[in-house]
């Protein structure tokens, strides 16, 4: 289930895009839409996670910033694109295990292994309701802006035709 609650424009530095706020019963996500993309192929798709660090107080310690901003940069230029920001920090997470694992990162551990270190689980985000979104805003396929192959995995489960990706930084 997915439900379409609100939608209005948001003007951002990498253009003009259309919001749009769905509901899966659990959690909210958000669309980012720039231009027409209902009944199109290898479309340009970010699926994107919350990160406070990154985002909210700017720490330069991930790549979470650089790769949303990477990702609106190929849209602009595309002319057309989505973004789904999904509420997922810490890897699924939550913060409390971003902070307990910062201090195993900052000694160059990897992210996942710093939550292991701490009792999370390496990676506890679900992609699921990115592809009940693509589905309802009726895109055909998608080139996934990302390296992950949990997400593609993910959306080519649900249905959803991933045609290819293209890496925006390690994730």
């Amino acid at each position: 289930m997915i439900i379409r609650m609100a939608e209005g424009d948001l003007q951002t530095k990498y253009g003009r895009y259309h919001e749009i706020l769905f509901y899966d019963g659990q959690k909210e996500s958000i669309a980012l839409v720039m231009g027409d993309i209902e009944g199109e192929e290898a479309v340009l798709c970010r699926v994107h996670s919350s990160c406070l660090f990154a985002h909210a107080f700017n720490s330069v310690e991930c790549d979470c910033r650089e790769q949303m901003a990477i990702s609106q940069q190929l849209i602009e230029r595309a002319g057309k694109g989505i973004i789904i920001w999904m509420d997922q920090e810490g890897k699924g997470n939550g913060h409390f295990a971003l902070l307990k694992s910062v201090e195993h990162k900052r000694k160059g551990v990897a992210q996942a292994d710093a939550y292991e270190a701490v009792g999370f689980r390496r990676d506890a985000r679900d992609f699921g309701a990115a592809g009940k979104i693509l589905r309802a805003l009726g895109v055909k396929s998608v080139r996934m802006l990302t390296n992950n192959p949990k997400k593609v995995k993910t959306l080519t489960d649900q249905g959803i035709e991933v045609v290819g990706t293209v890496p925006t930084l390690l994730e």
